[in-house]
């Protein structure tokens, strides 16, 4: 899988570019939304470079990963792909449509995999003509850095898709962990009732924000506290999970929060949007350092 194409140049999709380029792969690139595309490039060289400071990548290594990746205008300049990983927004109606299309676009020999974090493969591979090909790739942000990926299986998924498509993972230097087609896989179906309970209980006003991270962070050894990682992956992206979870098994742990939809209704995703269970402007940034304590969120909201 020596040509990859990327579906997606959201923060998860240039993630994976740049993870498949640092591993030596030509990558195709296309955002659908024109709009969007500039933000992307911006991304993926600040990572690099960062990257490059950090001693991760020598000068011309960096420079060789932006030029193996190349953004496209058109879903047909992703033709020639030995492989095409999906990662746009987490919404399985557009997914289908992506993947409807796809099925028109690029050959019949490329496997075509979903960054889902929660949605059911076997969906998606009902409106491709050849079903076998198609399988998860779901990798954990931010994705030049995190080492693991799930690959999902669906029932018609073939042996010889998932065997060239753990090679690919192999082939990042990440660890490929098997999974079957459920929703939530492994990670999610352990990590999304944890990181609700923390909600809730913010939500409840049983404990502060600051005092829930530090007893996860203290008590159990975690690197952030679970109100700061649902920060981190978007509390868009959240929802969206809890919403695919409890539409499949029905249990009372997986339904998303109310203070989860009040907080997406204001503009509250977390911290790519500037602000979520945390303030992550300039002046929530020193009052966490310590200059003075903060409101919770739920009695705000």
């Amino acid at each position: 899988m020596q040509r990859v194409g990327v579906l997606g140049g959201g923060l998860m999709g240039t993630g994976i570019a740049e993870s498949v380029a640092r591993a030596g792969h030509e990558v195709r690139l296309f955002e659908p939304l024109r709009d969007s595309r500039p933000g992307s490039r911006v991304r993926l060289e600040v990572s690099v470079a960062r990257a490059a400071k950090a001693g991760k990548l020598t000068a011309a290594q960096a420079r060789s990963v932006l030029e193996r990746i190349r953004y496209v205008d058109r879903l047909a300049e992703l033709h020639e792909s030995d492989l095409v990983i999906e990662a746009v927004v987490e919404d399985g109606e557009v997914k289908l449509d992506f993947f409807r299309r796809l099925d028109e676009h690029v050959r019949g020999d490329a496997v075509l995999a979903s960054n889902t974090s929660s949605i059911p493969i076997a969906g998606l591979a009902s409106v491709v003509s050849h079903p076998g090909r198609v399988l998860g790739l779901h990798f954990f942000s931010p994705a030049p850095v995190m080492g693991l990926v799930e690959v999902v299986s669906a029932l018609g998924t073939s042996p010889e898709t998932i065997e060239a498509a753990t090679a690919f993972v192999l082939s990042l230097g990440k660890t490929p962990i098997s999974t079957k087609d459920r929703s939530g896989f492994i990670v999610n179906m352990l990590l999304i009732p944890y990181l609700v309970a923390a909600v809730r209980m913010l939500e409840e006003g049983f404990a502060t924000r600051e005092d829930i991270d530090a007893g996860m962070k203290l008590g159990c050894g975690h690197p952030m506290g679970p109100l700061t990682l649902c920060d981190f992956i978007g509390l868009d992206v959240l929802y969206a999970i809890c919403h695919s979870l409890y539409e499949e098994f029905k249990r009372p742990e997986y339904a998303p929060p109310p203070l989860l939809k009040r907080m997406l209704a204001t503009g509250w995703l977390g911290k790519k949007s500037g602000r979520g269970f945390y303030d992550y402007s300039d002046a929530g940034v020193r009052e966490r350092s310590g200059k003075r304590g903060l409101s919770t969120v739920a009695s705000q909201a």
